[in-house]
């Protein structure tokens, strides 16, 4: 059986890490330190899971009355 391969999941990171102690979530990318720490050894899917995760997280930073969450301009 052929498994389609996975396009590489860039690295959310923008350089901008402070953990927010509410929501456990980096204020630039919006991952936890766990997803932070793991991301090199993660799997593609897995990075897309968690890259998927993202919209809902900033979603609700952003009903928490957070910062805005910067945005990066190109791929890492």
């Amino acid at each position: 059986m052929n498994v389609p391969l996975l396009a590489p999941v860039a690295s959310p990171c923008i350089n901008v890490c402070q953990m927010d102690a509410a929501t456990g979530w980096c204020a630039g990318c919006l991952r936890n330190l766990d997803e932070i720490a793991a991301w090199s050894r993660l799997n593609e899917a897995a990075k897309q899971a968690v890259s998927d995760s993202l919209p809902l997280r900033r979603a609700e930073w952003q009903r928490l009355g957070r910062s805005a969450v910067l945005t990066r301009d190109r791929p890492r």
